[in-house]
């Protein structure tokens, strides 16, 4: 059963002045800017590109001459290391200077949920 068994028990619905409407606009403008960058795909690549191959880069560093002759005499731990590092770098200046957009939802008064009374 309903908390208020009469209608008229029921308290009006606060009509949203357009100050509350663009406040809470703005807010969920904020929200959606933090989660786009947060989530951006080129961001977890390149960070974990960047890691990587600087793991990589001071492996091929510290190899011996047996595991560089095994191939052949190239250092391919170094090489590809400096590899990854480049890439990293790559796809963490290219969000840099071409950040994602936030899509920004169409808020209407009635999409807010009703105030409580003041």
């Amino acid at each position: 059963m309903s908390e208020f068994s009469n209608p008229s028990e029921r308290p009006e619905p606060h009509a949203y002045s357009e100050q509350d409407v663009q406040r809470e606009v703005s807010e969920l403008q904020k929200q959606s800017a933090t989660a786009a960058r947060i989530f951006d795909l080129r961001r977890i690549i390149g960070g974990l590109f960047v890691l990587y191959g600087v793991i990589v880069t001071i492996t091929g560093i510290t190899d011996d001459q047996a595991a560089i002759d095994k191939a052949q005499g190239i250092n391919i731990n170094l090489w590809t290391g400096i590899g990854m590092l480049l890439l990293g770098i790559f796809f963490l200046v290219w969000l840099k200077l071409r950040p994602t957009p936030p899509t920004v939802p169409e808020v209407t008064p009635e999409d807010l949920p009703d105030k409580p009374a003041e």
